[in-house]
């Protein structure tokens, strides 16, 4: 059989291609910019025949109709393993619940501990070889399909075509339905505005990134900001290597920072494994032989990631306290944000060579009634996720100063972060730091 007749043979409507979910499956659906909405409407008019249907995903942009026309959770249950503001609020009703990950190793943990039956995913339109590129997301996805009993596509002729590294397309012969979507678009994720307080911390920051220097960067306002400084600077020969693919690194590149030509490995290429952003960064993808799609278990690999001289990592935190540890996770016991690969550039960034990582947080943060507290604490709030161990953490940025804690003891590390902790709550630090036994001034 031709490839164009095993295409023909495949081709569904949606309706016909989530008949394949059965009552008790696990189905992996989406992840950030992939989004696969036929599907998506089609399981929602399925509900009433299925019951206790597990759904996979992380970092949605878009509403899940079958989750929100099923409040009580009577047939379909959403799995988070990266909350979005959009999951978080599921999660806030009950409707969502979250999957802790160390991201680099969430392949193994789908191949090994992980069960799924169907894989619904969004995918670019096949090519002349009979393959169905990943584009935006490449993460996991190959090891979700690797057990899959079946595989079920979505082509979206909007869809960027992305150069790899590997496991970021799926052959025809491994596909056993085939959606036909058109011009879908993709779901674009705004650019958070930089406060000027994330402006300021993104200046410390940028003062110890060098010529030839390989960026992470996470997403949210400071890191915007820092994108956008990098760009207007005079650095060079700057490289990418990310599990997040964003607009600021176009910016870098079309203002002639970046051509990775300092890079260990991947030399001249920008690696990551997902993306989500404008419009302008989707056509940036398109066919672009400078971008490298990898499996997240090779971005984010700390083993990887070392190898790669310079590699500076930069991510925010939700909280610290002063012993070191880091939340980056929630809010007390309430689900804020994953851990995503955190640890994994934390750990990656510390050991390369010349490489550094950065923590980097407001100092403060004002509460629904209005109250300002601070974001560093004698101890983690009572509930707290610690995304961080206090002997992992380098770098820790405020808008009022850079510290590094890594070889100090526990009163150096109390005055490093109380040295950059909002002025108004020193006093009450240092106090608490008397009361912990890890203050030594009189």
């Amino acid at each position: 059989m031709t490839m164009m007749a095993d295409y023909k043979k495949k081709c569904v409507s949606a309706d016909e291609a989530v008949k394949a979910i059965r009552s008790g499956d696990w189905v992996e659906f989406a992840w950030g910019a992939s989004f696969a909405g036929l599907l998506a409407d089609a399981i929602d008019r399925r509900k009433e025949e299925l019951e206790n249907v597990n759904f996979r995903g992380g970092v949605i942009l878009k509403p899940l109709p079958f989750i929100e026309n099923d409040p009580n959770r009577d047939h379909f249950t959403w799995n988070s393993m990266h909350m979005s503001g959009y999951e978080r609020k599921l999660a806030q009703k009950n409707m969502a619940f979250y999957l802790p990950i160390k991201y680099s190793e969430l392949p193994r943990y789908i191949r090994e501990n992980g069960q799924t039956d169907v894989v619904a995913i969004q995918v670019a339109p096949m090519d002349a070889h009979g393959y169905f590129n990943f584009g935006v997301t490449i993460s996991h996805y190959a090891a979700a399909i690797d057990g899959a009993r079946t595989v079920i596509v979505e082509v979206n002729e909007d869809m960027p075509k992305v150069h790899g590294g590997y496991e970021h397309n799926i052959h025809i012969s491994k596909v056993d339905y085939i959606v036909e979507g058109g011009h879908s678009g993709l779901p674009v994720l705004p650019s958070a505005t930089p406060s000027d307080i994330d402006k300021k911390i993104a200046d410390h920051v940028l003062s110890e990134i060098h010529d030839g220097s390989c960026i992470q960067l996470g997403i949210g306002g400071m890191p915007n900001a820092l994108g956008a400084m990098i760009a207007d600077s005079d650095l060079k020969d700057l490289g990418i290597h990310t599990e997040m693919l964003v607009d600021g690194f176009v910016d870098m590149v079309e203002k002639g920072r970046v051509n990775g030509s300092r890079k260990n490995i991947d030399k001249g290429r920008m690696a990551y494994s997902f993306a989500a952003g404008s419009q302008k960064l989707y056509d940036f993808m398109n066919d672009n032989p400078a971008i490298a799609a990898y499996p997240v278990d090779y971005t984010n690999h700390p083993f990887m990631a070392s190898k790669i001289d310079q590699l500076i990592s930069i991510n925010s935190c939700v909280e610290i306290d002063l012993s070191g540890q880091v939340c980056s996770e929630s809010a007390g016991p309430y689900i804020i944000s994953g851990a995503g690969g955190q640890l994994d550039f934390v750990e990656g960034a510390y050991n390369s060579k010349g490489g550094k990582t950065f923590i980097c947080l407001p100092s403060t943060f004002t509460d629904k009634q209005g109250k300002t507290h601070s974001r560093i604490k004698g101890m983690i709030t009572l509930g707290s996720i610690i995304t961080d161990t206090r002997p992992g953490v380098q770098y820790v940025v405020t808008e009022y100063g850079k510290v590094n804690l890594k070889g100090k003891t526990s009163w150096q590390r109390a005055e490093a972060l109380i040295s950059i902790a909002h002025p108004d709550f020193r006093d009450e630090l240092i106090a608490e730091a008397k009361e912990l036994r890890i203050w030594t001034k009189k």
